[in-house]
């Protein structure tokens, strides 16, 4: 033994020193500096399985970054261990049953009950070999990459040889033993420090490489075996005349063209490919509050919800989360993305598809939410888009009840059997420039929406040349399901209906919260701040000194009242921002003697205006109040709070932001940062517009130009309602009235802005109206009192005469 020893220790040396050269690290998480090590206590560091590549990457990785060395041997009290150790495996012997040998900490636990003073820090240290494999891709790398099949010795060493250039370490948070010593029995804390070890390493596991994948074909099978689908198979064979097993055959084929074929060599591939992508289409990624997924990967389901701004969004949140060691989740996709070569790689790289409705198929409805369970009873990440399509006019869009209806079913199905926790997890994804710019523009316009295929991906590897800046990608507030419906249902728990009558209100809540959590995540950047002072000036033209000053104040106004809890701002300068955006082509920049002056053409401000709709919320409550002192100079906190408290909810449900608890409040924090900012003069408990100062009026006519549309549209669609006796409208008419009304008064304006005259908007506000009490439907017939007459009568000094003069005139019948 002794031999052996020497000569092992002989050998150990060289073979650190060749593992250090040829093996390296990609992701070190967290930080080695800030482990919070103590000192004056030995360290010794666990591994999951035995692997002599782990412990000598591990020993080189000490030495790199001035950790306790993980080589050799540690003398503690009387015990001398090696620095690092694993987990021993299980047994495999065939003539015995499986069972695992007790864990290497028996002796140390025993010393530690004799001498309390004497303690040890146990770190766990997982490493994972080749899961990005990067530019170096072939089929020694896919048969070499970790999974979890744990691998023998002759897989390992072709893994390190392989893979060595891209190696992933996650250390744990140290375990003091001290901590964990059981009075009674030293074998009894032996098991329990082993279980601690083993549940953090499968928690570490699962978030790296998510739960073990299925084969799809059993799964398949399973889904059509289940007893939901055997009832559904059986009602509808009775219903249509049909055989059993026809019908049997049927929902295969649904599983089928409903499940993803998620596999790791494919998702190793992707990591490689849209790395290039990336790199070729953008300028870079950055990613905010990954953390907040990274604490609570590991034992809770994740249903991931982002803003959908692009096609790009499907490969660009998957390829942030393996970059970042997170499982990407399973993506529901339109089946229109089903489509000759890419659809055999989305599906392999996650994406499962969807009908864009199946509400009248019975048997796609039953095997779909069949589906839709076995992935979240099993603890797959998901996601999803629950605005439903893309977001053609930059806004983020109500929330559609489909998949929230059905992941919030599926919960309560697999509550009640003890499943695990799940949480949303918000996401807001922020383009500097997005692909689709064209084609939004164009459907904007009245155009018909092209249908997605192989050749439309061709036309946009045509445009990869051209630049697209950067994306931002924000991680918003999670939400936990049980605590969202402890706070909205109590007592959900004890109910045994699989679609209670609670979930009609309970869909939408969820819905709503979820929309302003990805709102209050959004990414200021160059680009969209641009937007949103350019296209609040009458022609779309700024002197760029005015344009640089006012692009301060509104991410100073941010810095100082952050329109959202996770709100991100630019870095650099203006003068950096405003280049970038010109480089990108948004705006022109005209030279002039005087000072250059920055405008946009018809078609870029139409283009900016999708931009600017991103993060115009942002500035909601700022926009308002400088808009309150366009047509009137002095207001005191009393009047202004009288002529803005009626329409403020309206507005925030519009732009989907939390409602402050005082509006009253938030009101005087924002007069006083006006007040900082110059734009307003406060004397006397009244503040005013500035009476020397032109460039601060400008300033603040600006601001409030932010929601002079929005504030528009609703005074348009009263006036129209008001016009009328109260239950002359439908909710129908009255929309469509205002919207002809408001298409209109763009024309007659000179404004090409279709978004300004959107049914859905409209439609929106008559909805906020009914939630606020303001109407109620009668008989189909939108009724009102004259609390609503004389609420309108108040908001009337908001506007322009001229505008209510317009209004007036194009509003009656002889106009037309």
């Amino acid at each position: 033994m002794g031999l052996a020893r020497m000569l092992a220790g002989a050998l150990r040396a060289p073979l650190e020193g060749l593992m250090a050269r040829w093996a390296r690290i990609r992701l070190i998480e967290p930080e080695p500096e800030t482990l919070s090590l103590e000192p004056t206590l030995p360290t010794l560091y666990v591994l999951p399985h035995p692997a002599l590549s782990d412990t000598l990457l591990l020993a080189s990785l000490t030495r790199t970054h001035g950790l306790p060395p993980a080589s050799g041997r540690r003398t503690i009290g009387a015990i001398t261990l090696p620095a690092s150790t694993a987990l021993p495996a299980p047994s495999r012997r065939l003539w015995r049953p499986k069972r695992r040998p007790a864990a290497p900490f028996l002796s140390l636990i025993e010393q530690c009950q004799r001498d309390p003073g004497r303690d040890v820090q146990l770190v766990p240290v997982s490493i994972f070999w080749g899961r990005a494999p990067g530019k170096r891709f072939g089929v020694w790398q896919l048969l070499a990459a970790d999974s979890w099949q744990f691998t023998g010795r002759l897989r390992r060493l072709l893994s390190v040889v392989v893979n060595g250039k891209n190696v992933e370490v996650h250390l744990g948070t140290p375990l003091r033993l001290s901590e964990l010593l059981d009075a009674r029995e030293a074998e009894l804390t032996n098991r329990k420090v082993a279980r601690l070890l083993r549940v953090h390493f499968r928690r570490l596991r699962t978030r790296v490489l998510g739960p073990d994948l299925s084969h799809r074909r059993i799964l398949i099978e399973g889904i059509v075996a289940s007893p939901e689908v055997r009832r559904v198979i059986r009602e509808v064979a009775t219903a249509e005349q049909r055989s059993v097993p026809r019908l049997e055959g049927r929902a295969r084929r649904y599983g089928r063209e409903i499940a993803s074929n998620m596999t790791y060599p494919v998702l190793r591939f992707m990591d490689g490919l849209l790395r290039r992508l990336w790199n070729r289409l953008y300028d870079g990624v950055a990613v905010h509050g990954l953390e907040r997924v990274k604490a609570i990967a590991g034992d809770h389901t994740l249903v991931y919800v982002p803003c959908h701004r692009s096609h790009i969004d499907y490969l660009l949140l998957s390829y942030v989360l393996y970059r970042d060691g997170l499982m990407p989740p399973h993506i529901a996709a339109g089946r229109n993305l089903d489509m000759p070569l890419i659809g055999p790689l989305l599906r392999r790289g996650g994406a499962f598809f969807m009908r864009r409705s199946f509400r009248d198929n019975r048997l796609y409805a039953t095997v779909f939410n069949e589906y839709l369970h076995r992935l979240i009873a099993r603890g797959h990440p998901l996601e999803y888009f629950i605005e439903g399509g893309r977001s053609r006019s930059g806004r983020m869009l109500p929330a559609r009840p489909g998949m929230l209806s059905m992941t919030l079913r599926s919960y309560l199905r697999g509550a009640r059997g003890g499943g695990q926790p799940l949480v949303f997890v918000p996401i807001y994804i922020g383009y500097e420039r997005i692909l689709e710019s064209g084609s939004y523009q164009r459907e904007l316009h009245g155009g018909r929406k092209r249908k997605e295929s192989p050749w439309g991906l061709l036309r946009v590897l045509g445009r990869l040349r051209q630049p697209f800046g950067q994306v931002t990608v924000n991680i918003g507030e999670p939400l936990s399901l049980p605590a969202f419906l402890d706070a909205e249902v109590p007592g959900w728990r004890r109910l045994d209906d699989p679609r209670p009558p609670w979930l009609a209100r309970a869909v939408p809540r969820l819905g709503e919260i979820l929309s302003r959590r990805i709102n209050a995540a959004a990414a200021l950047n160059p680009v969209n701040l641009v937007a949103l002072v350019l296209l609040a000036t009458p022609h779309h033209a700024i002197e760029a000194s005015l344009l640089k000053r006012q692009l301060v104040l509104l991410v100073t106004l941010q810095r100082r009242l952050p329109g959202g809890r996770h709100v991100s701002l630019p870095e650099g300068t203006p003068d950096a921002w405003l280049e970038r955006v010109l480089a990108l082509g948004m705006v022109k920049r005209r030279p002039h003697p005087l000072g250059d002056i920055i405008v946009a053409d018809g078609r870029q401000a139409g283009l900016l205006g999708w931009y600017r709709n991103n993060v115009l919320h942002l500035f909601a409550l700022a926009g308002l109040t400088a808009f309150a002192f366009r047509h009137q100079a002095c207001h005191n906190l009393d009047g202004l709070v009288a002529l803005l408290a009626p329409g403020w909810p309206i507005l925030t449900r519009e732009l989907m932001i939390d409602s402050p608890a005082s509006l009253r409040e938030d009101l005087a924090d924002m007069l006083a940062a006006l007040v900082e900012a110059g734009l307003l003069e406060a004397e006397g408990g009244r503040w005013r517009r500035p009476r020397e100062s032109l460039e601060a009026g400008e300033q603040l006519g600006m601001l409030g130009g932010l929601m002079q549309p929005s504030l528009e549209r609703g005074y348009l669609l009263l006036s129209v309602l008001l016009s009328e006796a109260s239950g002359h409208f439908t909710a129908d008419e009255l929309t469509a009235r205002s919207r002809e009304l408001a298409e209109r008064l763009a024309l007659l304006s000179g404004l090409d802005a279709p978004e300004f005259f959107d049914t859905r908007l409209f439609s929106g506000l008559v909805e906020s109206l009914e939630a606020q009490g303001w109407l109620h439907a009668e008989n189909g017939r939108l009724v009102f009192d004259d609390r609503l007459r004389e609420a309108a009568q108040r908001s009337r000094a908001l506007f322009d005469p001229a505008l209510r003069h317009r209004l007036q005139l194009i509003s009656r019948p002889e106009a037309g």
